[in-house]
């Protein structure tokens, strides 16, 4: 059976769609919320000071945000170390190499992408769950949605980060499949065009060379979102 970072892809995935329509219904809220203090009713010629300004209904959905992006990471991370260690990748060569381990760029790849998966999980502790108060105890019970949010958008960097290495990583295994005639050599439509867009900017990796220019190219892809057009244009009914 395959490990739970390929077999489970879809359960895990979907979870983390899930929680992000959840988190997006709450911001689509809150954007058309009165949120003053106090408020005006002129007709009743009332002032009311009321809780309306409290950030916990979106301290919650950040700090789901943050845990649900370093999900995607942690599974991420999980498939690029399948990848690159041979006693796991069902024939690969060892750090993706192609001659005997003069090429390590991949095992970098791989440690800087559990290096961010780690930080993720670090920063993914809810921020809202360690209210301090303050103004004299007047302010007893803050939300602290300014941090969640920070470190929730701290989080979804590092993931886009580590989805590009994940990318990056498995098309040199495309390559190495593809020249060995291993198992695995076909791939999807829509997968071959994405595959075919970062290969018109990173090469195959046949000889050791800086990987920094090639991370760079493949985030900026991950980041601009024109990957996603290519499998929207290829399966319209992408999710």
């Amino acid at each position: 059976q395959d490990a739970y970072a390929l077999r489970c892809i879809p359960q895990v995935h979907g979870a983390v769609r899930d929680a992000l329509e959840f988190i997006k219904s709450k911001v689509d809220i809150e954007l058309n919320a009165v949120t003053d203090n106090p408020l005006l009713f002129p007709e009743d010629e009332a002032v009311i000071s009321g809780g309306n300004f409290h950030g916990e209904p979106m301290a919650l959905p950040f700090d789901f945000l943050g845990i649900a992006c370093s999900e995607l990471a942690s599974i991420s991370e999980r498939r690029i170390e399948r990848m690159v260690n041979a006693a796991l990748s069902n024939g690969l060569t060892r750090f993706l190499t192609t001659e005997g381990g003069v090429n390590s760029g991949f095992m970098i790849v791989q440690y800087t992408a559990a290096s961010m998966a780690s930080e993720n999980k670090v920063l993914a502790h809810p921020a809202c769950v360690d209210s301090i108060p303050s103004s004299a105890n007047q302010e007893d019970f803050v939300s602290m949605g300014t941090t969640a949010a920070r470190k929730a958008g701290t989080i979804l960097e590092n993931t886009r980060s580590v989805l590009a290495y994940e990318l990056l990583t498995a098309c040199q295994a495309i390559d190495i499949r593809r020249q060995t005639g291993r198992q695995g050599t076909g791939l999807s439509p829509a997968v071959e065009a994405i595959f075919n867009r970062v290969r018109r900017e990173v090469p195959y990796m046949e000889e050791d060379r800086e990987l920094w220019p090639d991370i760079q190219a493949v985030e900026a892809m991950v980041r601009s979102g024109e990957l996603l057009d290519i499998a929207w244009e290829l399966v319209p009914d992408f999710q």
